[in-house]
């Protein structure tokens, strides 16, 4: 039996079981999923030193940043859902028109049913189980398929995932293209994927064949736009971080930096020495710093900086390539062109380009240019500007004077628009894309319904001319 007909009959199994068991999860009650999600919130407390040394083991992180970019945001999801589960279940009464006077009406949020959630290599343990809690509260099954990228990351997490939860339930399984694929194939209510546009037009394509809904969070080019009047140092320290941690591979990362020419060698050189403060004069010594994911992604982002020097960038780079280690220095690049290819693509690296513009009208065009973005950034501490940002341009979120917060706002959704996602996720959201807000109307008394059935009368019509015209 070859690999591919072993991963069909493997998931095929999984989710005929989790079809099977899938009414019995929607019976559950607010109650039995507040235990679910506590057994996940202590299972991810417990498993904490072993992600510790399974994400440094996949890419060099370090435990601080473990806690912040990958436990904390699941952790964080677990209580806010949990919090507000029981509101977010109780049918929701809706008012009634005069003409359905003698009815009432609500919504009640009902199971989707079998879900898959397709998660991403760069943050494994946030973006696999933040979704999951969504897909627990909404009273679904759910298969976990985590990037084949992130190995030790996603061989621990089978570990917590077996231990805590019946397969019937939740299921992980690991593997290459070809457990996605077999994945895919089958009819699932509900596909959750994490990942690129490119691989996110393939689910929908395979999704929109069992008419699956989809929620995709995808990425693209985020900008990030710091007018004449920002706070340069402040500007730098929160875009340096916003970058660099997971050294780039962030799909909210400041994908480039549109500056007001009066400061940007200013930026640039607060950037370079904000560098220096988080990781050393060598950042390649630094354990704060991790590594690119793999040999493939090292050399694609080789290849676009080497792209971006020979067509005449300028390099501000701290310490040297280590292709042995993955080691790719935090990078700045300034008199970047749109013909580089580190303008055409995302980047999903510690490779920076900064453009200069002389009004914010310039840098607000050169967004609209492209697709909408995930993430959109601003530093400014002129309201107009601001407010002609939000109001000119369309991204999935934003962040007024910093990188990447809105991320952690779980009264935020979360998601792009178009190129950069379909739907939203974190609390209410996630909820949302996981449930069907099914409605309910129950007659309790004759109605204008029953008055205005046939025979068609001339009183029945001035009755529907009058209600034409005022209701």
């Amino acid at each position: 039996m070859n690999a591919t007909s072993t991963a069909d009959t493997l998931v095929r199994h999984l989710f005929e079981k989790q079809r099977a068991h899938a009414p019995q999860m929607g019976l559950t009650t607010a109650s039995e999923r507040r235990a679910r999600l506590d057994a996940l919130l202590d299972a991810v407390m417990k498993y904490r030193p072993r992600f510790y040394e399974a994400l440094h083991a996949d890419f060099g992180k370090h435990p601080a940043e473990v806690d912040l970019a990958e436990l904390y945001p699941a952790v964080r999801e677990i209580r806010h859902v949990r919090r507000n589960l029981r509101r977010w279940l109780a049918p929701r009464r809706v008012p009634t028109p005069l003409p359905l006077l003698g009815t009432r009406s609500w919504i009640r949020y009902e199971p989707k049913g079998v879900t898959l959630i397709l998660s991403p290599w760069n943050f494994p343990v946030n973006l696999t189980f933040v979704p999951l809690v969504s897909a627990i509260a909404g009273g679904n099954t759910a298969i976990l398929k985590p990037s084949e990228y992130t190995p030790h990351t996603a061989e621990v997490m089978g570990e917590l995932v077996r231990e805590t939860f019946d397969e019937a339930e939740v299921a992980l399984v690991q593997g290459g293209p070809e457990v996605a694929q077999a994945l895919l194939e089958l009819p699932f209510n509900h596909v959750f994927f994490t990942g690129s546009p490119r691989v996110g037009k393939l689910v929908m394509a395979a999704a929109a064949k069992h008419l699956s809904s989809v929620t995709l969070e995808l990425g693209g080019k985020s900008p990030t736009i710091v007018d004449e009047t920002a706070d340069i140092r402040a500007a730098a320290r929160r875009i340096a971080l916003g970058k660099y941690i997971n050294d780039g591979q962030i799909c909210i990362a400041p994908d480039y930096v549109l500056v007001h020419e009066s400061i940007r060698d200013q930026l640039v050189e607060a950037i370079r020495r904000q560098l220096i403060a988080f990781y050393s004069e060598d950042p390649g010594r630094s354990p704060a710093l991790c590594r690119v994911v793999n040999e493939g992604h090292f050399q694609r982002l080789r290849a676009l900086l080497d792209d971006a020097t020979a067509k005449g960038a300028r390099v501000v780079q701290l310490g040297t390539p280590d292709a042995a280690t993955r080691y790719l220095p935090p990078t700045l690049l300034t008199d970047v062109t749109d013909e580089m290819r580190l303008m055409q693509e995302e980047i999903f690296g510690p490779l920076l380009p900064v453009l200069a513009f002389r009004h914010i009208d310039e840098a607000i065009d050169y967004i609209n240019k492209g697709e909408k973005p995930l993430a959109l950034y601003i530093f400014s501490r002129k309201r107009s500007h601001i407010n002609g940002v939000l109001a000119r341009t369309r991204a999935g979120g934003t962040t007024i004077n910093a990188a990447g917060l809105h991320f952690y706002n779980n009264h935020l959704p979360f998601g792009g628009s178009n190129f950069s996602g379909i739907g939203k996720s974190h609390g209410w959201y996630g909820f949302q894309e996981f449930t069907n807000p099914r409605g309910v109307t129950e007659q309790r008394l004759p109605g204008i319904a029953e008055v205005l059935s046939p025979p068609y009368t001339n009183f029945k019509q001035k009755l529907l001319d009058w209600a034409l015209k005022w209701f």
